[in-house]
């Protein structure tokens, strides 16, 4: 299931980051390769769509992370838009 959020902190440095869920809850953190356009470095209260996962001792952090355009949809959808 797919959430949004907006890019809380990011350390380009590391390659890490925390998102904070738009529905609340705590920071979830990411890493650099879990951005779906790993060459864009992500910024403070950019919103993205992310999914969830379960790591070890049962903690959740965000994946699949997928800047989403100032209109609110993701690539996804845009290009779903421009293929009819």
């Amino acid at each position: 299931m797919a959430h949004t959020g907006k890019i809380k902190s990011y350390d380009s440095n590391k390659g890490v980051g925390t998102i904070a869920p738009e529905k609340g809850g705590d920071a979830l953190p990411f890493k650099k390769s879990d951005l779906q356009q790993e060459a864009q470095e992500p910024k403070v209260d950019q919103s993205y769509e992310f999914e969830t996962s379960e790591v070890d001792g049962g903690s959740k952090r965000a994946v699949n992370l997928q800047q989403q355009q100032g209109d609110g949809s993701s690539h996804k959808d845009q290009a779903r838009k421009q293929q009819g």
